[in-house]
């Protein structure tokens, strides 16, 4: 292999930016390395080429470890997105740079020039400077100095960002066949993934610094393994559904499906793709020779060069839930994507309004990842009593259980789990143990780092219970559920107090996933100030209204509140009055410094709520976004001298993270 990457490291203090990356490499191959801004893949080239220090792993170059090589010795050329050409040279003398360095005679320096002259098509540009060439032009002198000493290895980090659609095309073009000519190893960065269909042998995909997939482009767009991959590469229709023997189950609808996942001899739930070319729209459902997703209302019909896209309104399906394209809140359909040639278009006009049938030619299952737990102890019994919770709910959202104990004698504390994993039995889609002689802090910042949970559980502790809450929420972004003692039967009760606002539809949309495994109930309130204006109290309803349609949606029994009052007091009345057993309240973003404050009506709710669970939802407003897979105040979040909790600012109130 001409790259081996083993198991890199990098973190810049607590955040990782590469996490536990390995790959591969083969001699020759243009790989492409793919992901949003911020995934680490940058910091992965900067690493390869030497310019970043390791924390952990190794680099391998054809077989020899670089891992502490400087990167003049490494044999690699890197081009980067801003070309940093030296502005003071001509193009010759850009060219040359890498060779007038490593002391190379000055005939050899002038026939490499020449050549790369030539293969670049700048002949007859080398006298002059930088600020003399077109963007393009730029580009294949930062190329052409990065082959200029024949590297072994080429590692570009988007290079055509800075360039318009028609010359990123051509320079497309152009780099692939230099690089097939010289036959090069090469790694190309970029966050377009036209770019990556175009240029790859092979691609993989970056998120949060971890490498998710890999694989040629083809596999990875028609046959992904991981809900992120299936809904970045392209656009993708993305639900939940059951993979049966028989099928693959939308509702009432079965689907033809690839046979990568199987049941097992029973019902599964799984994520089922198709892709808008995957979806047929006729003027009656006769016309359809493919399964029938029903009678759709078109939402959008646009344009599109040799395509049409259309996006389409389909009566809910029992038991789906739609993960792309994201719902509104509170919608009582889902959306479907389709894409048409021209010619279908003129054939079956369709405009915003008109209704078509719509019918799914093929479809890929993905395995559900489901939800993923951590219970966190210490030995004691209130330990003890989160696992159990965990134990009860995991068993019945089938979630995977992660059990950590803190404890310096690790040998005792492994006994201790051991014990806990009987105690809980094999209800859990999967129960590990880990374990660790380190603080509460440090522990949890590595394990969720090492690998992401939906939700921690921890004992609600008798005392500090602000303050250890905010420690558990800073170290990732997870969810916490604080478990009281004794052990508690799973809820069939739960309270929702959230803000009429887009960080209160993430809390609604996150507790009824969890709670819908539960069977139980669900309560949503909001609580305005005695001062709010009708116009305040009118958008608090219709904020209610969707989450009440949105809980029934996902199979929850739901009714919703609206009150006036002191925040506080209104809350602790309706937990009076409701016969509670859990309750659901929402976590203000992080400050400029990562941190999260719970003072205020949180920090003395959880002071008081000593025999409830106490779920914190942390939310992502992105993920309420139009064409984002699934995440204005806040409970507890400071705005200005005042300290106010869910309900007790506008609706309409937005937050936007520092």
């Amino acid at each position: 292999m001409a790259i081996v990457l083993d198991h890199l490291n990098k973190c810049f203090g607590s955040h990782c930016v590469v996490n536990n990356v390995s790959l591969e490499v083969r001699d020759g191959e243009l790989f492409v390395l793919l992901g949003p801004s911020g995934s680490g893949k940058s910091t992965v080239l900067r690493m390869i080429a030497g310019l970043l220090e390791i924390d952990a792993g190794r680099i391998l170059l054809h077989g020899s470890d670089v891992t502490g090589v400087s990167p003049q010795r490494r044999g690699v050329g890197f081009v980067f997105q801003h070309y940093a050409l030296f502005r003071h040279l001509t193009v010759a003398a850009n060219i040359e740079f890498a060779l007038r360095i490593r002391k190379t005679p000055a005939a050899e320096r002038r026939r490499r020039r020449d050549e790369l002259l030539e293969l670049v098509g700048l002949v007859g540009l080398e006298k002059r400077l930088p600020h003399q060439l077109s963007g393009g032009q730029q580009q294949r002198v930062a190329l052409a100095r990065a082959l200029a000493h024949q590297p072994s290895v080429l590692l570009l980090d988007e290079p055509f960002g800075a360039l318009d659609a028609k010359i990123r095309a051509e320079l497309r073009r152009f780099l692939r066949r230099i690089q097939s000519e010289l036959g090069v190893t090469t790694i190309f960065v970029t966050h377009d993934q036209e770019e990556g269909f175009e240029l790859a042998d092979r691609m993989g995909v970056m998120n949060y610094g971890r490498l998710l997939e890999v694989g040629p482009p083809m596999e990875l767009y028609l046959r992904p393994q991981t809900e992120f991959v299936a809904t970045f590469l392209g656009r993708a229709n993305l639900m939940v559904g059951e993979c049966t023997p028989s099928g693959v189950k939308l509702g009432p609808v079965v689907l033809p499906f690839d046979g990568q996942v199987t049941a097992g001899g029973g019902e599964r739930r799984v994520q089922v793709l198709f892709r808008p070319e995957d979806v047929a729209v006729k003027d009656s459902p006769d016309a359809l020779r493919w399964p029938l997703l029903g009678r759709a209302l078109v939402d959008e019909a646009g344009f599109s060069g040799s395509i049409q896209k259309i996006r389409l309104r389909l009566p809910p399906l029992q038991r789906v839930r739609p993960i792309s394209p994201a719902v509104p809140f509170g919608a009582d359909y889902i959306l479907v994507e389709a894409t048409r040639s021209q010619h279908q278009a003129r054939q079956f006009p369709l405009a915003a309004g008109d209704q078509a049938w719509v019918g799914v030619r093929r479809t890929h299952a993905l395995l559900h990842p489901g939800l993923s737990f951590l219970a966190v102890t210490d030995g004691s019994p209130e330990g003890a009593a989160a696992v159990e919770l965990a134990g009860s709910i995991g068993r019945l959202a089938h979630a995977r259980l992660t059990l950590l104990g803190l404890d310096p004698d690790e040998p005792r504390m492994h006994a201790h789990l051991e014990q806990l994993r009987e105690r809980i039995g094999g209800g859990p889609a999967a129960v590990d143990l880990r374990s660790s002689p380190d603080d509460l802090s440090e522990t949890l910042a590595r394990e969720t780092t090492r690998q992401p949970y939906d939700l921690v559980l921890h004992a609600l502790p008798a005392e500090g219970a602000t303050a250890a809450a905010e420690r558990l929420l800073e170290s990732q972004e997870h969810h916490l559920l604080l478990a009281p003692s004794p052990p508690r039967p799973v809820p069939q009760r739960v309270l929702i107090s959230v803000a009429a606002g887009e960080a209160g539809k993430y809390d609604v949309l996150f507790a009824g996933r969890l709670i819908r495994h539960l069977g139980a109930a669900a309560t949503v309130l909001s609580v305005a100030p005695e001062e709010s204006s009708e116009q305040w109290l009118e958008q608090g309803r219709r904020f209610l209204a969707g989450a009440a349609r949105t809980l029934s949606l996902l199979g929850v029994p739901e009714r919703t509140q609206l009150r006036r009052g002191r925040i506080g007091d209104e809350i602790r009345r309706e937990l009076s009055e409701g016969g509670y057993d859990m309750i659901v309240v929402g976590a203000p973003l992080p400050d400029r410094s990562r941190r999260i404050s719970l003072e205020g009506v949180v920090g003395g709710l959880l002071a008081d709520l000593r025999d409830l669970p106490v779920l914190i939802v942390r939310a992502d407003l992105g993920a309420l976004e139009p064409d984002r897979p699934p995440a204005g105040a806040r409970a507890g979040e400071n705005t200005g001298a005042s300290k106010t909790l869910a309900g007790s600012v506008p609706p309409d109130a937005r937050r936007r993270k520092p």
